[in-house]
Parts: C-alpha cells; sequence; structure tokens
C-alpha cells in the first residue's frame, strides 16, 4: 500500500486552494500580514484556508525578527479577548448556570488568538512557525510583559498538540539519518558533543540515547536522553565520556546512567516531556539488558555556585574561612588539587544543604534537582571533582550529583515530594546537609 504523508497532503491542498484565493498575495509588510490573517478567520472552505494559511506563513518567514515580533504584537492586540462580552457571558452564567451558559462563556473566554492559529497551523510547516513564533515572543517578554497572555494562549495550544499522547519514542543511533544526528550535536545543552568522533563515541555499543519526536516536525528531536552503561554509579563526567567500550571489557554492566537530557525547542519551553522520556528509557533499556539493576543520573548542579555566592555576600558560613573563600576564587583553583582539596569538606555539607534543604515555594532551588526529585528519584551521592570543565566550576564548583530512580520507592518519592515537598536523600548526603563541620 503507497502511503502518503500529512505534509503531502497539506502541499496538495494548497496548490489546489490557490485557484479559490479571490485576491492576490498581499505585497508583505504588517499590515498586510494582519489583514490577511482577519482574513483567514472569517468564512473560508478547507482548501482556500489552508492556501491562504500557506501564504501568510510564507510572507511572516521572509520578515528578519524585528518585523517578525510587530506582526505578533499587532496580532495579540487584534485577536485578544472581547472583554464587554466576556463580562456578559460571566453575567449569565452567574444568574444562570446551566449548559447553555457554561458553553457560551466558554466560547467567550477563548481568545480568538486560539481559532488563528488553529488555522494557521493548518499550513504545511505550520506547527514548526508557530513553535518558533512562541520562541520569539519569549526571548522578548521581559520587554513586552503586554504579549504575556499571547504567549500563554500559545502555550496552552502547543501543549495539546505536544501531548504525550502524539509523541514517538525511538532510539538514536549511528543509523539514524545524518540530518537528525546534526541535531544532537547542535541541540546538546549538557556536555557540549566536540563533532561527528565524539558523537560516534556516545551512540557506541556501551552507550544508548533516546528522544522524542512529533509526527509535525519529523526531523527534529523535541529532547534526547544520552545514556552510559556502566558498572556501578560514575562520578566524574569526562571519564564517563571518554572512556571505550575496551576499557570495560568482560564487565557487564549493572548500571545505566543517564548523564545529559536536552531540550531542543527554546518554543516548547515550559511543556515536559523529561519525565516520561526517563521512564520510557528505563523500560527500554531494562527490556535490552536484563542484568542492568540500577537506574541513576550523573547531574549537574546548575545553581549551587550562584547560591553559594549569594550566601558569603551576607555571611561567612561555618567550615570556610576567609583564606578558604580566597582558594575558591584563584583562577588556578579548577587545574590544582592541592588548592582544591581543603575546600572539600565545607563545600560538600554546603552544596548537600543546597540540594536537599534549601527550598523557595516549598521546592529546592535548584532546577535540576527539581525535575529528578519531581520524578521520585532521590539524592543518592555527591561526586567531588566530577566535572573540572569551565562551566561545571561556574555553575557547581566541580560538583556533580548521582540522582537514584529505584523503581521500589520512585511512588513513594515522588507523592512525598509533590504532598510536602520532602527530599528523599541518602543517609550519606542528609548526614553532609546537615553536617556544619
Amino acid at each position: 500500500m503507497t502511503r502518503v504523508s500529512v505534509s503531502q497532503m497539506l502541499n496538495a491542498l494548497v496548490d489546489l486552494g490557490r485557484t479559490y484565493l479571490d485576491r492576490p498575495s498581499a505585497a508583505g509588510g504588517v499590515d498586510a500580514l494582519v489583514a490577511q490573517c482577519h482574513d483567514l478567520v472569517s468564512a473560508h472552505g478547507e482548501a482556500s484556508g489552508t492556501a491562504l494559511a500557506s501564504r501568510i506563513l510564507d510572507s511572516y518567514l521572509s520578515l528578519d525578527d524585528d518585523a517578525r515580533f510587530d506582526v505578533l504584537l499587532r496580532l495579540g492586540a487584534d485577536f485578544a479577548p472581547d472583554s464587554e462580552a466576556l463580562s456578559a457571558a460571566a453575567r449569565r452564567y452567574a444568574d444562570t448556570p446551566d449548559d447553555d451558559t457554561y458553553r457560551a462563556l466558554a466560547t467567550a473566554i477563548e481568545a480568538p488568538r486560539q481559532e488563528l492559529f488553529r488555522r494557521l497551523n493548518m499550513a504545511p510547516g505550520g506547527t514548526a512557525a508557530i513553535v518558533g513564533m512562541r520562541q520569539l515572543i519569549l526571548s522578548r517578554l521581559r520587554e513586552h510583559p503586554e504579549i504575556k497572555p499571547f504567549e500563554q494562549d500559545l502555550k496552552h495550544l502547543l501543549s495539546s498538540w505536544f501531548n504525550r499522547g502524539f509523541l514517538q519514542f525511538e532510539q538514536i543511533d549511528w543509523r539514524t539519518p545524518a540530518v537528525i544526528l546534526e541535531k544532537l550535536i547542535a541541540y546538546e545543552a549538557v556536555h557540549e558533543i566536540h563533532g561527528w568522533d565524539d558523537l560516534r563515541r556516545r551512540l557506541a555499543d556501551d552507550r544508548r540515547c533516546f528522544g522524542f519526536f512529533h509526527p509535525a516536525l519529523p526531523d527534529e528531536p523535541l529532547i534526547f536522553v544520552e545514556v552510559a552503561l556502566t558498572r556501578g554509579l560514575a562520578g566524574e563526567i569526562h571519564t564517563l565520556i571518554e572512556n571505550r567500550p575496551e576499557d570495560q571489557a568482560g564487565e557487564k554492566p549493572d548500571t545505566a546512567i543517564f548523564y545529559s537530557i536536552s531540550n531542543c525547542q527554546t518554543g516548547l519551553a515550559g511543556i515536559s516531556f523529561g519525565n516520561f522520556l526517563i521512564k520510557q528509557v528505563a523500560d527500554a533499556v531494562k527490556n535490552e539488558f536484563p542484568n542492568i539493576k540500577q537506574f541513576a543520573t550523573l547531574s549537574p548542579i546548575p545553581g549551587f555556585r550562584k547560591w553559594l555566592d549569594d550566601v558569603l555576600v551576607h555571611d561567612t558560613p561555618e567550615g570556610l574561612s576567609e583564606d578558604d573563600i580566597d582558594l575558591l576564587n584563584r583562577s588556578d583553583w579548577r587545574e590544582n588539587e592541592l588548592i582544591r582539596q581543603p575546600l572539600k569538606p565545607a563545600l560538600m555539607n554546603l552544596c548537600a544543604r543546597y540540594l536537599v534543604a534549601e527550598k523557595r515555594n516549598g521546592r529546592p532551588l535548584d532546577p535540576v534537582a527539581r525535575f529528578h526529585l519531581g520524578n521520585g528519584a532521590s539524592v543518592e551521592r555527591l561526586n567531588w571533582s566530577a566535572d573540572l570543565s569551565e562551566k561545571g566550576i561556574e555553575q557547581s564548583a566541580g560538583m556533580m550529583v548521582n540522582y537514584l530512580y529505584d523503581s521500589d520507592q520512585i511512588i513513594s518519592n515522588h507523592e512525598a515530594y509533590v504532598r510536602d515537598g520532602t527530599v528523599a536523600a541518602s543517609s550519606t548526603v542528609a548526614k553532609l546537609a546537615k553536617s556544619r563541620d
């Protein structure tokens, strides 16, 4: 049976629909594009509507970022909810809360821009263009807070379109098309991939890589996780990345280490995929390697050094002297273990405290900790001098942490975290967090 892709069908529909459009292509510019968007949400057949949506997106994508943002500002204002109609619908529902007034209220609440973007999404490449629009809005949100409701509407739509039920789980290996492998190199956000040889190593027989994809973005990973198959917990990132399969010859792996999780699409920020991905990866690894019983991460601690610097502005924590602080700020700190070693006890204690005890709104300060603890993991072990890259030193004074995914404890850990903000931690880490010596 010959299969026809959705993209092929949409392109055919666009070609057919162009014959039904009653106006020539506009000359571009903000006003022309906004006028076409108003036209799009008026009565249009499927073919002509798809053709017009395609024309709008082609014109939009031909603009530079400033002009694109001007278009989005106009659309945010022109297609906002009708406040008078919304107030009237709310009053009618309050007076007579039945199914008819509820539906009228729901209709009034939804901003017309949501329907506009549903129609734009019918064009070939529509989903990718809309993800890009949200990315642009997010980048300008600080200077234009008035567009926040528009951004939230886009997030609402994208959350529905990128629902877990639509995502495709795939293993990525050296046989994966090059166009996707190139994206891994570009999107790796935790530990930079230094070209094709480095990528080949990360896809070797003792490694696994998995990602989520969406049918509308077939060559664009949404998120991917890199896994190393090891003996026991790994405690140092460069050794983990650079070790060759022959270095572990004859040793059957018993542990899967998730050492990098990279979100790829900035326009999908705030739409979570990672929790689903980790669980699915663990199941896939279990099925392929029954001997692997332990699942853990080797994770960065991106907020630790900033938190520590803020603490040092106001106080000198117990266990650190003024001389120690001077050592911490030396330029050769990362290269010289003799300088680092005297700081180890105090920094390990402070880092454990940061991960386990320091919170905002009942949740840990560290974003990576929030992610894994929210998934039911526990803080298993802190690792000294685990990442001596410039980034590792700047973020976490060179430390990394193992979060353990214990299948017997995941549900109870998750429930306690969600209910009370309880941070599950090994006895060793808990003791470190309480220590002031």
